[in-house]
């Protein structure tokens, strides 16, 4: 099987601008430990897409790599090499409806996607929307509204674009702050606006397929807050080592949102009442970087499973990694 990889920050994605640094070292990250996991894997033909500025990035010797440079057309060629291939495994952000274009593209081509359809990926790419579609089905989640259906301040509050991916959100604490941003982010995109909440930042990793969940670990978020933002310091693999309370919640996700596929993140706020969903991440996300470490398994191995049937976790190990992401 010939797969090809795209992490659409390191691999030219931004070739045409300057490289934004947090999203890049997250980016490379994930990209390292797919190719690891690839790498592990008998019969595999595998290329990487890679911007011409991290042409020294280390990648396996057996890996083929592109390189994008500045007089690229990124997508152009990303959908060239998608024809290229069998398989094709994108990593992006949702923001500006990305990893929709790149998922619906490998869709259009007839090439196998190593991730969830399109539709998901739209769906989960939209906060308000997901959390209607999890409001319908019961699921507990944080309230959310849109920004411009919200006049009055109603108590500290996180503004984030609809579409964000970890980054972007701004903590409102008083009425004259919540009147200066809706100002200021008037006119310039859809944002929604969600009580701040008090409580443990999880994550959980977990494999989906027509409606079904294997749940692989639950990880705990570290965040600095810098001018009133939220940014992602390190994440703790496989912090918890019951995992039974989290299992029905995963499961009633799976079949709200069928179309996830393969492995996606789902990011909670675990209040001294409740387990609330803030987010659903239909892509890789940081904390599989630590995931063959922490649970001794080759979860690139077990999405592949999921195109013949069920996949066999057989965990060997079973400790607690932190994943530094500044």
């Amino acid at each position: 099987m010939k797969i090809l990889v795209f992490e659409y920050i390191s691999g030219g994605g931004c070739n045409r601008e300057e490289l934004p640094d947090s999203l890049a070292r997250e980016g490379l990250l994930m990209l390292k430990a797919l190719l690891e996991g690839l790498r592990e894997i008998p019969g595999l033909a595998v290329t990487v897409m890679l911007d011409v500025r991290l042409a020294e990035v280390v990648v396996p010797p057996n890996v083929r790599t592109v390189l994008i440079g500045r007089q690229d057309d990124c997508f152009i060629r990303f959908e060239q090499l998608v024809e290229q291939h069998d398989a094709v495994w994108p990593i992006a952000p949702e923001f500006e409806g990305i990893l929709f274009s790149l998922s619906n593209a490998v869709e259009r081509l007839g090439r196998t996607l190593l991730g969830s359809g399109s539709e998901a990926v739209r769906l989960a790419g939209d906060k308000y929307e997901t959390y209607r579609c999890l409001l319908c089905r019961q699921i507990p989640a944080v309230h959310t509204c849109r920004l411009e259906k919200v006049s009055v301040f109603q108590g500290e509050s996180i503004v984030k674009p609809v579409d964000g991916a970890g980054g972007g959100s701004c903590l409102i604490r008083d009425a004259e702050e919540f009147e200066r941003t809706v100002e200021y982010l008037q006119g310039t995109g859809s944002y929604i606006i969600q009580p701040h909440l008090y409580g443990e930042k999880t994550s959980l990793s977990c494999l989906f397929k027509s409606g079904r969940a294997w749940l692989l670990s639950v990880n705990r978020q570290e965040f600095d807050m810098v001018d009133n933002q939220y940014r992602l310091a390190a994440i703790q693999v496989n912090y918890r080592d019951d995992l039974s309370s989290y299992r029905n919640l995963v499961g009633h996700l799976a079949k709200a949102m069928p179309g996830l596929w393969g492995y996606a993140g789902i990011d909670l706020i675990e209040t001294a009442d409740q387990v609330l969903v803030l987010e659903v991440n239909p892509r890789l996300t940081s904390s599989f970087a630590g995931l063959s470490d922490a649970l001794g398994v080759n979860v690139a191995a077990l999405v592949l499973q999921l195109l013949q049937g069920d996949p066999v976790i057989r965990p060997s190990a079973n400790k607690t990694v932190t994943v530094q992401i500044k």
